[in-house]
């Protein structure tokens, strides 16, 4: 099936490393122009080479630490000054860890700024460019949803899901779709910490239909298709790849 999304724009953060970088592999197979962002210029470079060398069309790369007050404003001009309009946001940088239940304030600044307040942020710098053209695609990569211990980036990414939600209803009638992402357990160097060795297969056993782990590609194809005009009439929801690990019917 011909996705339709030869020749349009993207923004991805978190570009360099894990889900990041497979979504901008996954965008540029398709002829997508991405602007891909994140704090380490070497593996930004090194995707570059990577998507050159497959046949996809070559990323603009733009170093900047997400985090920083000034980020979003930052990779926003950017990106439009580099590619014009965009017809895609993928708002993808994160990172999460475990707290105590009385953690200090500071790694609650820290997880909700990361994972919810500077995509809100980027989001809405880059709202006015589509509104002007009545037209494109917002995706979120959310999260765990269903925490066993406290952790101040699950409270964020559901707080993403929730304004994701809000928007979608705001946007919708100006032509814009507004989707979140929820990876289950993915093959990443993050999660290969957290299942070492034979706790990766034990687990995938118990608790996952497809009896393994899913691979970054899988999120950047769930992506690439949510993004596109395939999905036009596909707007507030979240779509999980997760292999069937999540066991709820609704």
């Amino acid at each position: 099936m011909d996705l339709q999304l030869n020749g349009k724009t993207a923004l991805v953060t978190g570009a360099s490393q894990g889900l990041g970088r497979a979504i901008v592999k996954a965008l540029a197979a398709e002829g997508v122009r991405v602007f891909a962002t994140a704090r380490n210029p070497e593996l930004l470079a090194s995707l570059a080479t990577e998507i050159g060398r497959d046949g996809g069309v070559v990323p603009t790369v733009f170093e900047q630490d997400f985090m920083a007050e000034d980020g979003p404003k930052r990779i926003a001009e950017a990106a439009l000054s580099a590619l014009g309009p965009l017809d895609i946001l993928v708002n993808n940088a994160g990172g999460s860890r475990p707290m105590a239940i009385d953690a200090p304030e500071e790694q609650w600044i820290e997880g909700m700024t990361l994972n919810f307040d500077r995509h809100r942020q980027l989001t809405q710098a880059l709202l006015p460019n589509f509104l002007a053209r009545k037209a494109g695609s917002i995706v979120s990569i959310s999260g765990n949803l269903e925490p066993e211990v406290v952790n101040a980036a699950m409270v964020a990414k559901a707080g993403l899901v929730v304004w994701s939600k809000g928007l979608s209803e705001q946007l919708g009638q100006h032509g814009i779709t507004v989707n979140c992402i929820q990876p289950g357990l993915i093959d990443t160097a993050q999660i290969r910490r957290l299942y070492p060795g034979d706790e990766r297969r034990k687990f995938a056993e118990r608790e996952i239909a497809m009896r393994d782990f899913g691979e970054p590609e899988d999120v950047g194809n769930a992506v690439t298709f949510i993004v596109s005009p395939r999905a036009r009439y596909i707007t507030g929801i979240v779509l999980t790849v997760d292999g069937g690990m999540r066991r709820y019917a609704f």
